[in-house]
């Protein structure tokens, strides 16, 4: 075990994984939050209502905290490629390049060019000159989800590509094939929606946490209300998505899809739905199961009696890590009833006239805050430890994709980014708790009815200080 341990490519894999989880958090959170902050800002122009502009200035402070967390701990991965990834970079790199190349040049730049008007041009520019620019970051995380998604889905399932004389993986003629993968479109819709729902699990903790020391406030009732909507609403669209993403991942990585199933054995006459057991790649079998007889064959063939696979009808050196793949589904599996069931308990509330008056539907609310990341970061160990143990599913192994470095080098970087990892990120998430612990209200600065300056122009006369008044 412990050589194993050692082993380079083991190290590696621990580093890269230890270092994107951290990183997947962020994102999650920025993207949903920027869509969030654009409809709050719309809803504020639409109506006029003040408390969506407290709300747009209390989460634009967190957005803007997150944003940057998200930047800095994202910049570390596409180093990693190059020092301990070299063999893949070089093979792949003709491909996954340009592709996160364009994901720097269009959504990045987006980003990075309307941010400063959306966080500090409120009392500088128009109302709707500002609300644009918050449209276009909006815009600028979906698009940069698209890019790394469609890089992450050529991987699964690549197509569009050749391979050249000093065995790289090159465009085939067009570019279209590379990034509409047959798996990108569901990997994109699964992906963003939890992200939306990440979001809206963070704003419902926030606004419960609240209501349970001010029912009053009227920015953690308007935060808790739209928040359960969204878990309400989304949750089930999300799972039909995940339901539709499970056939398409059982048409083009079979493998996957029974690790996560934990089905061994062949099954003709219909599968049963393995609940819980101790799977072994070892013994080749779920260990203690608890399994219901012919639900795995309807869940993912749509008919109890469907004939499936199981892994032993593929080579064993191509089955995945079976344990890590089987529970980490199941987590994310459980945390998205759990949403569902918050749902609609917030949808029972509401039909009661209840929904700021159940302390125990907020304590749950609360409890359920960080229950989006950890079921973001589950799917993303299902998706890529399933992939296992490809780098490019069926073309090129792990194995064959690490750098020539050695395990004490590899040990020591993973070592230094766990102890910096821990303190930046600590920090910054212990900051961001502290601002979600104040409530919202008039005290929070709100965007400006009239723009006070343009660049280089000193504020009119008759124009207040104050953004909201004017005389």
């Amino acid at each position: 075990m412990l050589p194993e341990i050692l082993d380079p490519v083991t190290l590696s894999r621990a580093q890269f994984a230890f270092t994107v989880s951290i990183h997947f958090i962020f994102p999650a959170f920025s993207i949903g939050l920027a869509s969030y902050l654009m409809v709050l800002e719309g809803l504020w122009l639409a109506t006029g209502r003040d408390v969506y502009a407290h709300l747009f200035r209390y989460w634009l402070k967190i957005f803007a905290v997150v944003f940057g967390m998200g930047v800095v701990s994202g910049i570390v991965m596409s180093y990693q490629f190059g020092t301990n990834w070299s063999v893949f970079s070089n093979r792949a790199g003709p491909i996954i390049g340009p592709l996160m190349a364009y994901e720097v040049l269009t959504a990045f730049f987006l980003e990075a060019g309307f941010l400063g008007v959306m966080l500090f041009g409120m009392t500088k520019v128009g109302k709707g000159l500002h609300f644009f620019a918050t449209c276009m970051v909006a815009l600028g995380t979906l698009i940069s989800a698209t890019w790394i998604i469609a890089v992450n889905s050529w991987m699964q399932t690549p197509a569009g590509f050749a391979i050249n004389d000093k065995g790289q993986f090159v465009p085939a003629g067009s570019w279209l094939p590379i990034i509409f993968t047959a798996s990108f479109p569901y990997r994109l819709v699964h992906t963003v929606i939890a992200a939306y729902l990440t979001t809206a699990l963070v704003v419902g903790g926030v606004g419960a946490w609240h209501l349970l020391r001010d029912r009053t406030n009227p920015g953690a009732r308007k935060m808790f209300s739209m928040a359960m909507w969204m878990a309400a609403i989304v949750t089930p669209i999300q799972i039909l998505a995940g339901d539709a993403h499970g056939l398409n991942t059982l048409e083009h990585q079979p493998a996957k899809v029974l690790a996560m199933e934990g089905d061994f054995e062949p099954s003709p006459n219909g599968a049963p739905l393995v609940l819980f057991g101790l799977p072994s790649n070892e013994a080749a079998r779920v260990r203690y199961a608890w399994s219901v007889p012919h639900i795995g064959s309807l869940i993912l063939k749509h008919d109890p009696y469907a004939p499936l696979q199981g892994l032993k009808d593929f080579p064993q050196d191509q089955w995945p890590p079976v344990a890590i793949v089987f529970w980490s589904f199941r987590i994310m599996v459980g945390l998205a009833i759990a949403m569902f069931g918050l749902g609609l308990w917030s949808l029972l509330a509401r039909l009661r006239g209840r929904l700021f008056d159940w302390p125990w539907l907020h304590r749950a609310a609360i409890l359920m805050g960080p229950a989006g990341f950890v079921a973001v970061i589950a799917g993303w160990v299902t998706t890529e430890v399933g992939r296992q143990p490809f780098t490019i599913y069926g073309l090129m192994r792990t194995a064959d994709s690490h750098s020539p470095i050695a395990a004490p080098a590899v040990a020591a970087s993973l070592i230094a980014f766990i102890l910096v990892y821990f303190a930046v990120f600590g920090a910054g998430t212990y900051y961001l708790l502290r601002l979600m612990s104040k409530p919202p209200g008039p005290g929070e600065e709100e965007p400006a009815r009239v723009p006070l300056r343009a660049t280089g122009i000193t504020p009119a006369a008759g124009v207040t200080s104050d953004p909201m008044v004017s005389e």
